[in-house]
């Protein structure tokens, strides 16, 4: 079975703490909340152990797990129907995401 477009299987790449940590620092774009943008960016380039351990730096942080996106989906909501989300799923409710 191939691996969806967004979830190319990347090889070497090391996620040590302070890389995990590395994503929680985006640039802002207008129209699109920044929290939201961090979220969506560790979704696409961790894979879901690293995600969920940025979700705990992202959650200490003071960040807000239920950012939306302009179309009004918080991440959770915009993933459900990726087929290999489950994890990153999981993470976002234990990190405090609803759907």
């Amino acid at each position: 079975m191939a691996l969806k477009k967004d979830k190319q299987k990347v090889l070497g790449e090391v996620f040590d703490d302070e890389r995990v940590k590395s994503f929680l620092h985006v640039e802002p774009r207008e129209g699109i909340n920044t929290d939201y943008l961090r979220l969506e960016r560790a979704y696409r380039s961790m894979k879901a152990e690293n995600f969920a351990t940025f979700v705990q730096f992202f959650n200490e942080a003071g960040y807000d797990i239920n950012a939306t996106n302009p179309d009004g989906q918080t991440l959770l909501q915009a993933i459900a129907k990726h087929e290999q989300s489950d994890d990153y799923r999981s993470a976002l409710r234990k990190g405090g995401a609803r759907s």
